[in-house]
């Protein structure tokens, strides 16, 4: 058997975060998720779809994601139901999250981050006024190989030189 779900979204609200008498952390929140067509007004519609989060992830995505945050995720569907305070069965489906992307960079803190980055790098061209030699530096740190890069010029290919 498979129960698979696979979700790119906005988070409709912030997370929210909160822990089971045993001390388990838990975060529940919703994504919108848009469909693939239009309505007859010619707008997209979306699904509003229930996320529940365990443990140690929780609380990353609580701490990492806001309101409006692109998320990526990963899960599994899961039905439950419960009986509310005016004694009626409530049937709830939601997404039991195994992994989350964060799909988009945080907002505020980019430029701070990428002059901390660009400083902590090995090579002395680090500090230099040139914007290529500063991506070169920016591109090495960490010794990435970065045999591909061509300095944002077009490659020639013949079609036999492509993998498929």
């Amino acid at each position: 058997m498979l129960n698979r779900a696979i979700l790119t979204g906005r988070l409709t609200r912030d997370p929210e975060l909160r822990y089971t008498t045993s001390g388990t952390a838990v975060v529940q929140a919703t994504i919108a998720v848009d469909r693939q067509f239009k309505n007859q007004q010619g707008e997209r519609e979306s699904d509003f779809i229930n996320l529940v989060i365990w443990r140690k992830a929780a609380e990353n995505f609580a701490n990492f994601t806001h309101k409006g945050s692109l998320v990526g995720i990963d899960g599994r569907i899961q039905t439950r139901t419960y009986e509310n305070k005016q004694g009626q069965r409530v049937y709830v489906t939601e997404i039991n999250v195994d992994n989350f992307s964060l799909l988009e960079p945080r907002q505020g803190n980019n430029q701070q981050s990428n002059n901390n980055y660009s400083s902590q790098t090995p090579n002395n061209n680090a500090t230099s006024n040139s914007p290529r030699q500063n991506q070169n530096a920016q591109s090495n740190y960490g010794n990435q190989n970065n045999d591909f890069d061509n300095g944002g010029q077009s490659i020639d290919l013949a079609d036999d030189e492509l993998p498929f």
